[in-house]
């Protein structure tokens, strides 16, 4: 086995970007073929998340087909939320926004979801998993007590709201393919906190532009670190030490996840291809020495698809 699979990423190497390409185009032809039988609202919720959640978008291609439009609706719902503070230019819209879907969600359990595209898509994926209301409401919640941009004073309050967030939508997304397991939950909770707290350090650069700062306060005095320094994007060795201190933590619940790895069903590996993009995130940011204003830091991993179909391939997370 693994003898042919060097002699296969040896044939790859050599085009890789064929391959990729190839791999992309064969996912997407089977999802938008999994997706036409059904309304519009599953096509609309593939396009949103595709175009602003694209790393997940690529990781749902992978999952069994019965399960591909529900976790597009389920992520394209994220996506709603999840972007109301950056469409609104006023709180009290965001907040009119969280009080639509919140409303929208009663509706959806109530079996009468409002004519909306993601909230039809939601509703069908709900009552077709019998998807669990304290999950997609921990979300809602979760994303409204940020819209005030307030700072997480500890990582401890990243990790939280990364488990109220991240580790949700991968509970949700168990649910959508039917599993019930303790291992696979837990493994869920860490990669999600992991998840979480590389997303802080990804955004860094873009909240920077909006003179935003979401690093946890403790880290930050801990090692002498202005928010001036984080908005003005400094290189200097106090910002590295904060991105350090952040990274080895999601480092340390995604080895805690994959530590039980023998313990989760071999059905809820396609739900943790995730990691995939997070560690290799990880990886380079520790190549960059934890500068996560270097240019490198920016480039698009175009082997993406390639990494995402080996890892399933390989049945690890």
């Amino acid at each position: 086995m693994a003898a042919s699979i060097r002699s296969f990423l040896g044939r790859c190497s050599r085009n890789k970007s064929s391959f990729t390409s190839s791999v992309l185009a064969k996912y997407q032809s089977n999802v938008r073929f999994c997706v036409k039988s059904m309304s519009s609202n599953s096509q609309f919720c593939l396009e949103l998340v595709r175009k602003q959640d694209y790393e997940h978008f690529l990781c749902t291609l992978f999952l069994p087909e019965s399960a591909i439009a529900s976790v597009l609706a389920i992520r394209a719902f994220n996506v709603e939320i999840a972007t109301v503070r950056d469409v609104v230019s006023d709180h009290r819209l965001g907040q009119g926004r969280m009080v639509f879907w919140r409303e929208s969600l009663n509706k959806i359990y109530s079996g009468s979801a409002p004519s909306q595209p993601v909230a039809m898509e939601l509703s069908y994926a709900v009552h077709k998993h019998k998807l669990s209301k304290l999950w997609l409401s921990r979300i809602l919640e979760e994303r409204e007590r940020m819209l005030d941009d307030r700072p997480f004073h500890t990582v401890e309050e990243i990790e939280s709201y990364a488990e109220n967030t991240s580790s949700s939508l991968l509970y949700l997304t168990l649910e959508a393919l039917g599993i019930k397991d303790v291992n696979a939950d837990h493994a869920a909770s860490h990669i999600g906190r992991a998840q979480g707290l590389t997303t802080i350090l990804r955004a860094i650069p873009y909240n920077a532009q909006y003179k935003r700062v979401n690093l946890p306060l403790d880290v930050m005095a801990k090692h002498g670190l202005s928010q001036t320094a984080v908005v003005r994007g400094s290189q200097d060795k106090p910002m590295r030490d904060v991105v350090y201190e952040i990274a080895s933590q999601a480092h340390v619940h995604l080895s805690t996840a994959r530590s039980f790895k023998k313990e989760v069903p071999s059905s809820a590996l396609p739900v943790f291809l995730c990691t995939s993009p997070l560690s290799s995130y990880l990886k380079l940011l520790q190549k960059c020495d934890f500068d996560v204003f270097n240019p490198k830091m920016r480039k698009k991993d175009t082997l993406l698809p390639f990494k995402l179909w080996l890892q399933n391939k390989r049945k690890i997370y």
